[in-house]
């Protein structure tokens, strides 16, 4: 990828990331819906660790939002007692396990699967269902992230794997069901992005080193762009964390949608042009 296609796509990656509408199906899309024609190699061997290293600006930039969340869960682990940091740290492990059994078990299958863009746009539609619906039959919840239980936590963690398939948002899966287990909308989204970030911190650990065989230049362009991702999810989890903070009803409709006329318009010009 050229540096002006690492610009565009760290953007449109950083953003979705965060937000509930699937970076992967962007993933997929980006470079359908400005004609690029990328090298086969490229697609086959460096894109997943290319796309990686740019998710790894997303955890940096979540690290740093939810600093005092996570200095405070790594203090609990040397304090004495019950401390509600340290219930939170047990929760994000326990809703970060099905996620990444899931993940090393299945990701290549799935993605390999379901890495099309007809099935990316089908994926986004049924996505934007998901939460239009699932926010809709929820109900207004009343807890904060330490009133869950283990279990819940380890359920928002299965609904986070969803995003494996490609049209699916890692984000948007794990707050419906926060809501479902009766989350606040912002402590549903808080819970999200925490769970979300030993997740891509640890597919970066995993796929990043394969850039080193990668094509000339390739480790330098993820490095913009993995600055630049960060630098606009950063923005992205403020956007969104004020949202949900101010909107406790009707939250995701305007990102349900956002996927619904994406995914119908991907699928309009390519089966009828």
């Amino acid at each position: 990828m050229d540096f002006i296609q690492t610009v565009i796509f760290a953007i449109i990656q950083g953003i979705t990331e965060l937000f509930p509408v699937s970076s992967v199906a962007h993933g997929v899309l980006t470079p359908y819906v400005f004609h690029w024609n990328l090298d086969p190699e490229f697609l086959k061997e460096h894109f997943l660790p290319y796309v990686v290293m740019l998710h790894l600006g997303t955890a940096v930039a979540l690290l740093l939002f939810f600093s005092r969340d996570w200095v405070n869960m790594l203090r609990s682990l040397f304090s004495g007692g019950q401390s509600k940091s340290r219930k939170i740290l047990l929760l994000v492990i326990a809703g970060t396990i099905p996620a990444a059994v899931i993940g090393v078990v299945f990701e290549k299958t799935l993605r390999h699967l379901f890495s099309s863009v007809t099935s990316a746009a089908i994926f986004l539609i049924i996505n934007g269902l998901l939460l239009f619906l699932g926010e809709k039959a929820s109900g207004r919840g009343t807890k904060e992230v330490e009133e869950l239980g283990y279990g819940q936590a380890f359920i928002i963690g299965l609904f986070q794997s969803l995003a494996l398939v490609p049209g699916f948002s890692r984000s948007g899966s794990s707050m419906t069901a926060g809501f479902w287990m009766g989350l606040k909308h912002e402590a549903s989204a808080r819970f999200s992005m925490l769970l979300a970030t030993p997740i891509i911190v640890g597919a970066s650990i995993l796929e990043i080193p394969k850039l080193k065989s990668g094509m000339n230049g390739l480790l330098g362009m993820s490095i913009v762009g993995g600055v630049l991702s960060g630098i606009f999810a950063l923005l992205a989890v403020w956007l969104l964390m004020r949202w949900f903070k101010t909107h406790e009803i009707k939250a995701m409709r305007p990102f349900a949608y956002y996927c619904w006329i994406v995914g119908a318009i991907v699928l309009l010009s390519v089966y009828a042009f």
